[in-house]
């Protein structure tokens, strides 16, 4: 099993930034792709970016590309998220993934609880 605990998530007024992070433990020995998304209630999840372990090939959903920049240590097992000009909409809860499956980059295995961002206007 495989455990990702988020961090960094708080209030922000528009316009401004904010990083987050992901630390995952357990049984990390293989890991492939890790990823955030982020979910507003009462909706489907939404792939925002993902970056795989060997290379680091990153790929991002067009509404925050240039926007938000997702790296990894692979050496703490760790993802993040930085993201800048920040919007109303972003408001949401935002979570990690994690596969060790090799399905490809949009495909995930392991969740995190979510740490809620929340962008005032």
């Amino acid at each position: 099993q495989v455990q990702l605990i988020e961090s960094g998530g708080g209030l922000v007024q528009a316009g401004g930034s904010l990083n987050l992070s992901c630390a995952a433990s357990g049984h990390t020995s293989t890991i492939y792709v890790m990823g955030w998304f982020r979910r507003l209630p009462g909706k489907e999840r939404e792939f925002l970016a993902g970056i795989t372990w060997s290379g680091g090939y990153t790929v991002y959903e067009d509404s925050v590309k240039g926007r938000f920049t997702i790296s990894s240590d692979n050496a703490k097992n760790a993802v993040y998220l930085q993201m800048d000009s920040l919007k109303p909409e972003d408001t949401a809860i935002y979570v990690c993934a994690l596969s060790n499956t090799g399905r490809g980059i949009y495909n995930y295995d392991f969740w995190g609880p979510g740490t809620q961002v929340t962008v005032s206007s």
